[in-house]
């Protein structure tokens, strides 16, 4: 009989065992993690979204909006029945930290966490919101991909098209998302209107910033006259133009050359141009 029980209470831990797995809430169907991002130990995924195009607003640690446009998910983690929830702070950390381990940025860190990483010609942002208790947490994740420089600006080219029209159009001078820093990979770009300038000595523009329609209108309209000075500056300090050839100007998103409702029209409406004076 002792032999009997045994089996019995084999059985019925065996039992117990399989009713827990089997109790194990699932990841909803057709969800997956994000590549750049493994999930907390025990949790699954509740909720899962993914579009092909579209925006979220990420705030900085000085509450800036950042509208960014890309490839977004949504992805929201609960925790399986029967663990112990980790805590708000210790999956926030766990986040933060190893967004740091791969050269990643944080831009807040609270309750709530914006990070950012660029990596293989792409600019992921993720906004990580987590409960008080620590029992679910869900990931805003926005991947806008880096455009590439395809035109290699012409000196005679622009100066032929100013020379026909009064203006044109230059891409290739590229900035740090709603900052007026110039980024090292526009000085291809910055050589050729400067040489254009050298060969047409009487030659004098406006240099005119254009942006797309994301965010506010003032917004932009004081960012484009920012990065239009930035140029400015960069011609007459490092290229030698005389600064009375040059005058900045911003327009904003006033004179778009495609629609703003596709990504394509939006990169080409982010640009400058040099308008004869």
């Amino acid at each position: 009989m002792k032999y009997v029980a045994k089996i019995l209470m084999v059985l019925m831990v065996m039992i117990s065992v399989c009713l827990v797995v089997q109790a194990q809430e699932e990841d909803v169907e057709g969800s997956k993690d994000h590549p750049l991002l493994s999930r907390m130990a025990n949790f699954y995924i509740y909720k899962y979204e993914e579009e092909e195009y579209s925006s979220f607003e990420f705030l900085d640690a000085a509450e800036k909006p950042y509208v960014i446009e890309g490839h977004k998910w949504l992805i929201v983690y609960w925790i399986q029945e029967g663990y112990e929830a980790p805590g708000q702070l210790n999956i926030i950390k766990n986040f933060t930290n190893a967004i740091r381990k791969i050269g990643g940025t944080i831009l807040l860190e609270g309750e709530t966490a914006t990070m950012k990483v660029v990596k293989g010609g792409a600019e992921t942002w993720i906004n990580l919101w987590v409960n008080s208790d620590g029992s679910s947490y869900e990931l805003t994740i926005v991947e806008k991909k880096l455009l590439e420089q395809q035109i290699v600006a012409d000196p005679k080219a622009m100066g032929d098209d100013i020379m026909a029209q009064g203006h044109v159009a230059v891409y290739g001078i590229y900035f740090d998302t709603d900052k007026a820093d110039i980024k090292p990979e526009s000085e291809p770009t910055l050589k050729a209107i400067a040489q254009m300038l050298k060969n047409n000595p009487s030659l004098k523009v406006y240099v005119v910033g254009h942006s797309d329609s994301t965010g506010k209108l003032d917004y932009n309209m004081d960012l484009s006259a920012k990065r239009a000075d930035a140029v400015v500056k960069a011609l007459v300090s490092k290229y030698g133009i005389d600064a009375s050839r040059l005058k900045a100007k911003g327009v904003g998103p006033l004179c778009p050359v495609e629609s703003n409702k596709t990504e394509d029209g939006k990169a080409k409406n982010r640009r400058v141009e040099l308008v004869e004076m």
